[in-house]
């Protein structure tokens, strides 16, 4: 086997993140009565979130804002496209999304089938993830997903985010690893696709989505059941 150590992301790679998102919005939907605020519908509020949570988590891991400001402004700033200039509501409403959210479990086609027969064939798997240490693990246990990883790094526990070389370079030494053996598997051309290119890994570009690029990651697929013909 040309690879021993595969690394992959979780949210939008294994992890339906949009599928997720969408439950625990509607929980939180409910919870806090924002049809009765004027949020209205729930379709709105639920893109609106989808499209400053994007922004936001790119402001973030590039340094731009911190963590606490992520949890709450991506809830605020979806808030404002309703006329609702409440802050202690959008931080209320971060704290129960990040309660709701990691309790979720959709997956996307295939994923268990997927990395059992890659356990099965001998490799060792490895989740390196730009998200927060305890949601990112509770959305593993949650999903069925936890067993299946020898070694789960995230930005909190490596102290760095996916592009920086740093993270890869934290998690091929903690997996026991080298590059040369050592392949990422992932959705975000940033993070995932373009973080391993510089640090000197070869990638599986995860495009769930068919979207354009020319960036020239090592294997490109649009479903999880293709790994079986890559590995």
């Amino acid at each position: 086997m040309k690879y021993k150590h595969l690394f992959f992301d979780l949210d939008h790679t294994l992890w339906d993140f949009d599928a997720n998102a969408k439950v625990a919005l509607a929980e939180i939907y409910g919870w806090f009565e924002l049809d009765k605020k004027g949020v209205l519908p729930f379709d709105a509020f639920y893109l609106h979130y989808l499209h400053h949570n994007e922004i936001l988590w790119d402001r973030y891991m590039k340094g731009f804002i911190t963590s606490d400001d992520l949890k709450w402004k991506r809830m605020w700033r979806t808030l404002l496209e309703f006329k609702i200039g409440d802050e202690q509501l959008a931080r209320d409403m971060g704290k129960k999304f990040l309660e709701t959210l990691p309790t979720q479990k959709l997956l996307f086609p295939h994923t268990i089938e997927i990395l059992q027969y890659l356990e099965n064939k001998g490799y060792h798997l490895h989740l390196i993830t730009n998200g927060f240490e305890k949601v990112q693990w509770n959305k593993l246990n949650s999903s069925g997903l936890g067993n299946f990883f020898k070694q789960v790094i995230t930005s909190e526990s490596s102290n760095s985010l996916k592009p920086k070389k740093e993270i890869f370079h934290y998690a091929v030494t903690k997996a026991g690893a080298s590059f040369t053996d050592s392949i990422m598997l992932g959705d975000n051309l940033d993070a995932d696709i373009i973080g391993a290119i510089n640090a000197g890994m070869d990638s599986v570009f995860v495009n769930h989505i068919n979207k354009q690029t020319e960036l020239k990651p090592t294997y490109t697929i649009t479903h999880l059941k293709e790994l079986e013909a890559i590995f």
